[in-house]
């Protein structure tokens, strides 16, 4: 029961209201409608990565695959759609109070390595522009860098504190501040600690800000605040990184909502709930139905986004989101 739950439903307000309060809670039954998915993953216990072409080239990617079973080494695992928001304790297969986080730039790195969307698969790509491979040109980035399974920033919605700026189409950024290097590709349970409105090319760009659940830091950061009495000036780096580090490229600073902010714990978690549930929207077709009022432009963006791993997705009732 608990795996089908985990599969296709969307975070809910009950669920994302107990991973603040950090609190196991038990499961409910399944009521009227359910989503399915076979192959869902709640944690990188059964993943393994797989690099595939040559290495700095266009053609390389990184994927992730299952380790053991049937389909060892055979079936691609999209870290896109096919990991669980929710983290699951892989030794209990029960939910945990943290969100899984899926690496894309390791902490030290420049390389812009990021989930192709567009792709079947979704493996992870080096972005690139007019043939040439994208890097940091301001310099190693100094956390992990990386997105929330499951989530999508709807560019056909403008939320109120945006700056009246539409979602930018990817799923949701995160950026991890602990101290180990998380690969490429891996996945790994966070607290989420608070969020950043940044304004991208006239975009919506949220930076979600999360701990490692097992960073020696984790205990003592529950919420925004926490950070900056444990980690002094970690929070401004990070968001003078986003401001700057596209002026190498020519470009100018970035700028930010909400007075330039860092909210905390509480509102990203609403933004995480909002992202999950235009996901849902996204891959069940609902999106696409919707959009018949939307200029030609929008409509191809959300069309190119690959969707053809979603497979068994059976009836939904929105007003009896499976909570936990």
């Amino acid at each position: 029961i608990l795996t089908r739950f985990l599969a296709f439903a969307p975070i809910t307000h009950h669920q994302l209201k107990m991973a603040a309060m950090e609190a196991m809670v038990p499961l409910k039954g399944e009521g009227g409608g359910k989503l399915s998915r076979s192959g869902s993953h709640g944690s990188n216990a059964n993943l393994a990565l797989v690099g595939t072409g040559e290495s700095d080239t266009l053609e390389y990617r990184i994927k992730a695959v299952e380790k053991e079973g049937i389909n060892k080494g055979k079936k691609e695992i999209s870290l896109w759609h096919d990991i669980t928001l929710v983290h699951v304790d892989p030794a209990t297969d029960r939910p945990t109070p943290y969100l899984n986080f899926v690496c894309e730039i390791p902490k030290f790195t420049r390389k812009k390595y990021e989930i192709a969307t567009d792709e079947v698969g979704n493996a992870i790509k080096q972005d690139e522009k007019k043939g040439k491979l994208r890097e940091f040109k301001k310099g190693d980035i100094f956390f992990n860098y990386g997105c929330l399974p499951r989530t999508w920033e709807d560019p056909t919605f403008i939320h109120p504190d945006a700056e009246g700026c539409r979602g930018d189409n990817d799923p949701l950024d995160v950026c991890e501040i602990g101290a180990k290097i998380v690969p490429t590709g891996d996945v790994r349970p966070v607290k989420i600690l608070g969020v950043l409105c940044m304004i991208d090319e006239g975009e919506a760009d949220w930076k979600v800000v999360v701990i490692d659940a097992e960073d020696k830091w984790a205990p003592f950061l529950n919420d925004i605040n926490d950070v900056e009495k444990h980690l002094p000036g970690q929070l401004s780096a990070i968001r003078e990184w986003f401001r700057t580090y596209k002026i190498p490229d020519g470009k100018p600073p970035n700028v930010f909502g909400l007075d330039e902010k860092f909210m905390d714990k509480s509102y990203a978690l609403e933004i995480i709930k909002e992202c999950n549930h235009a996901w849902k929207e996204l891959i069940t077709g609902e999106k696409e139905r919707k959009m018949e009022h939307l200029d030609e432009g929008v409509k191809k963006l959300v069309r190119k986004l690959s969707k053809s791993n979603l497979v068994d997705l059976a009836a939904y009732d929105d007003d009896e989101a499976p909570s936990f």
